[in-house]
């Protein structure tokens, strides 16, 4: 048996062996800061099946914490597939209620826990109730995922590298390597984590995991600025799995850079109205605020308040995706607001891109080089990244610096449109 048949085998026999346990699987694989589930993706009514059946166990069983701990897991995927964050409190209060029955050796609730805390963006949170479920059973790989997720997007680097290191050598597959690959990404090494992500790639065995893979092997090469090979790897995700919603994102997304701005539009039209994400609602109304189609753009960019509004009602922090929104469209002030937020509860690399972009834009250019060089530290080949800081340097009148990491900008992706920043933003 080939070493990836075995893994395959294995894979497949998790997955088999009880629904929750997969659930939990891909929970923690969830919501992870700002990139999209480094896990495959599920059905539905997959999740909707599994809370229906937890409701009725706990009808006639109810004090049995094991179930209520699925329970929360299965609301907080559920919030994850349909995108509907009033899922969350309900997560809460089904993961406490497990936790009031037994807080001792409940490291299912407390792994429901640091994932509910991750997806409100609390990364704090998510170590604190992490580290809790590590000491109670410190093999197991679901522990190490969701540590590893709030430690990136808190910018402690070395923490995330043990976390999701750990939970490769305990069950190498899709959901760790996929982390792999994007800490690799992160550090600057982007051909071993595209080498990492085919890896995953070779593991995956649902039509959803193939899916997955695909995607992120199109991202990849979309902020690499190889645009023919990320609508092969876009196109090859949506064949794998047509459901799965993303890979139309992603094909939206080559088409705005390659100027075929019809197909964008209708494709990106799609997209937000099958899952309206909002970075996906963010993408569609740069687009057409880039077309001079501002009646659709407003429209766009109400529900985009909307949906600010009920993620914070239901406990999800996250002013960096509104630092950066607001630095799009024109909002300097309340883009250094938000930005000064984010950063004092995380120190991200994109949390200091952020802020030394929000600086500035509101003139304060000699402090924004501070954080423009903590975004860079890791040696991440974001555009982005280099195109802010060179601006920043000009500014300051580092004009030899600002021609240098102009050039590192281009070499990465020659083919970023600063009129749809959002489009072209690795995150």
């Amino acid at each position: 048996m080939t070493h990836w048949k075995h893994l395959k085998r294995r894979h497949a026999a998790y997955a088999a062996s009880v629904l929750t346990v997969a659930l939990v699987a891909l929970l923690v694989g969830g919501i992870a800061g700002r990139r999209r589930a480094p896990a495959p993706g599920t059905p539905a009514v997959t999740a909707t099946g599994a809370i229906a059946r937890y409701q009725q166990t706990l009808h006639d069983t109810p004090g049995d914490y094991r179930t209520w701990a699925d329970l929360g897991a299965a609301y907080v995927q559920q919030a994850r597939i349909t995108v509907d964050p009033t899922y969350y409190p309900k997560a809460d209060g089904a993961l406490r209620r497990s936790l009031a029955l037994d807080d001792t050796e409940n490291y299912p609730a407390m792994v429901g826990m640091a994932a509910l805390a991750n997806a409100r963006h609390d990364f704090a949170g998510a170590v604190r109730w992490g580290e809790r479920a590590k000491k109670i059973s410190p093999s197991n790989p679901d522990v190490f995922g969701t540590l590893g997720d709030a430690y990136t997007q808190l910018g402690d680097y070395p923490a995330a590298t043990a976390a999701i290191g750990r939970m490769t050598a305990l069950q190498p597959g899709v959901s760790s390597f996929t982390r792999a690959s994007y800490e690799l990404e992160q550090h600057g090494d982007v051909a071993g984590a595209r080498r990492v992500l085919e890896q995953a790639l070779q593991a995956a065995y649902t039509p959803a995991d193939v899916a997955f893979c695909r995607y992120y092997l199109g991202e990849l090469a979309l902020h690499a600025g190889d645009l023919g090979q990320a609508a092969e790897q876009y196109g090859l995700a949506r064949t794998a799995d047509p459901t799965y919603v993303p890979a139309l994102e992603g094909i939206a997304k080559t088409e705005a850079l390659r100027g075929d701005s019809g197909s964008a539009v209708r494709d990106f039209q799609t997209v937000v109205g099958r899952i309206p994400q909002p970075q996906y609602v963010v993408e569609y109304a740069e687009l057409l605020t880039s077309l001079k189609r501002g009646n659709e753009a407003a429209r766009q960019r109400q529900v985009i308040d909307g949906e600010q509004r009920l993620f914070a009602a239901n406990g999800v922090t996250d002013d960096l995706t509104a630092s950066e929104y607001a630095a799009d469209t024109g909002d300097a002030a309340g883009a250094l607001a938000h930005a000064r937020a984010e950063w004092a509860r995380r120190r991200s690399v994109v949390v200091a891109d952020a802020l030394a972009w929000a600086l500035h834009l509101n003139g304060k250019d000699t402090e924004a080089l501070t954080y423009a060089r903590q975004a860079t530290r890791l040696g991440w080949r974001n555009a982005v990244f280099y195109q802010h800081k060179a601006a920043i340097e000009d500014a300051v009148g580092d004009t030899g610096a600002a021609r240098a990491d102009r050039a590192t900008a281009q070499r990465a992706n020659p083919h970023l449109d600063p009129a749809i920043p959002a489009i072209g933003r690795a995150t």
